[in-house]
């Protein structure tokens, strides 16, 4: 919910409508109605606070710290200095600024301290599963890290769980009742990456119509995530070591310096040395970086801890509303065999499709994607009485002839001798089925030289369909 206070009356009803249109209900509220117990009504509420007439606006942002604010007007710009304020529109107001400050508004709300740990113990790793040697050794590290504001790099390669070290570095930091912001240096364009993390004054380049604050500013008395940190250009490495070494930084088209009391944690599944030999990173920034360096175990170096994995991305997908699903111990073990080049991340989506397609059953070794099986097991074929057999060729039998005999008699009476007549006396059909079928298989198997596999091909069966009825005939070699 967005709340509108503004005495201007004809421009908050104005973005009210706007807003609404747009998909994001907004209420225009009076002064005299606006209070804390108002917001704290509604989940997730954003103010949009314009001009008043008691001039009393740093008191009202300051009386709300869990709620971001959205300022309207140049004269309120002194305020952007409050660290829920996001950030300032003017008339004519702008689709895009005015969603992308919701959207910054969103996330200080998701990124709220406390919000996705409540009721957890803050000391505890947080979706860091497994038992072995190589998980133990990330999370001594994580905890010997964790006290200090030292810069840490975390390497690894893709799918990993790069971010969930990051978080736990913050979660049992001094920094944890801060804000953990994570930036994809790889997913923001090159010429768009200075203005995502340090923020833009009003003007600074075309379509700068509005004032924003950056990830670092967000990310104040914080975290800040830097992933991917081997994509970043090389213009963008210069302008972060500058931070990194002075602790201060300006946004783009601004003058005033900004204090970044931010801890840097980046991460990437580049070999970064290899592109400083290349000319691609700086070994400056390598070393202001690579402080306390974090090596993640790829998935294939920790097979053993698949059993917990499993148990982690199960309960995750039953609390997104999904049913679950249970591997027998034949399917666990041949999925330690796999090399696992996506890590946990290809863990994850194999779970979530065997999810989709066993709902609430047991998956085996046959019923994985054929690149998951390395173990040898033969289906499980049932054997079903020759009563259900018989009558179920019997309904396919008569099922599909009638309207063939009816409209093709000619056909039918021409195919007759192929079939074989019935004697005038009768006949003992279950006899005379089991002679033919005796007969049929026999011939196969001199066909074939007695090899199982290649009979039960032209007879159209399963291998041991084809060794069960040799066994119930008595049909060996000798």
């Amino acid at each position: 919910m967005i709340l509108i206070i503004d005495k201007n009356n004809n421009r908050a009803s104005g973005l009210a409508a706007a807003l609404s249109f747009c998909g994001q209900p907004a209420n225009v509220v009076a002064e005299s109605d606006f209070s804390p117990e108002l917001v704290k009504k509604y989940q997730e509420c954003k103010v949009i606070l314009g001009a008043l007439d008691g001039l009393d606006h740093e008191r009202h942002i300051r009386s709300l710290p869990a709620h971001p604010f959205i300022l309207v007007g140049e004269t309120l710009r002194p305020l952007m200095s409050v660290a829920n304020v996001i950030g300032l529109i003017t008339e004519p107001f702008s689709h895009d600024v005015t969603m992308q400050l919701l959207h910054d508004c969103q996330q200080y709300l998701s990124l709220l301290p406390g919000q996705t740990e409540q009721g957890r113990d803050a000391k505890s790793f947080d979706g860091l599963v497994g038992d072995t040697d190589a998980v133990k050794e990330v999370r001594f590290l994580i905890s010997q890290v964790a006290q200090t504001d030292a810069n840490v790099l975390i390497l690894g390669e893709s799918g990993t769980g790069k971010e969930v070290v990051a978080r736990n570095v913050h979660l049992l930091s001094n920094r944890s009742d801060g804000p953990f912001v994570p930036v994809n240096c790889g997913a923001i364009p090159g010429e768009l990456l200075e203005s995502e993390l340090f923020g833009h004054e009003k003007g600074a380049f075309t379509g700068a119509i509005s004032a924003r604050k950056g990830r670092f500013e967000l990310a104040q008395n914080g975290t800040l995530f830097l992933d991917e940190i081997g994509d970043m250009p090389l213009q963008m490495q210069v302008k972060l070591l500058r931070v990194l070494q002075e602790r201060s930084y300006e946004r783009v088209g601004g003058t005033k310096p900004i204090q970044a009391n931010v801890r840097v944690i980046a991460a990437t599944h580049r070999n970064l040395e290899a592109m400083i030999e290349e000319g691609k990173f700086r070994e400056d920034l390598f070393y202001r970086l690579n402080v306390f360096p974090i090596e993640n175990p790829s998935l294939s170096q920790r097979v053993d801890d698949i059993p917990l994995l499993l148990k982690e991305l199960l309960r995750r997908v039953t609390e997104q509303g999904n049913k679950g699903v249970k591997f027998t111990d034949r399917a666990i073990e041949s999925l330690k065999s796999h090399a696992w080049p996506g890590n946990i991340r290809e863990l994850a989506n194999l779970v979530e499709r065997m999810a989709i397609m066993f709902p609430d059953k047991l998956v085996d070794v046959t019923d994985l994607p054929t690149k998951y099986r390395y173990i040898e097991v033969e289906a499980f074929e049932p054997e079903y009485p020759e009563e259900l057999m018989e009558r179920d060729a019997f309904n396919d039998l008569f099922s599909e002839g009638f309207s063939d005999f009816e409209e093709e008699e000619d056909i039918v009476a021409s195919e007759q001798p192929m079939l074989g007549l019935l004697p005038d006396e009768g006949i003992e059909l279950k006899d005379y089925l089991a002679e033919l079928e005796v007969s049929l298989i026999t011939q196969a198997l001199e066909r074939y030289d007695y090899v199982v596999a290649r009979a039960a091909e032209i007879l159209g069966v399963r291998r041991t369909t084809l060794v069960e009825k040799m066994k119930k005939y008595n049909l060996n070699r000798d």
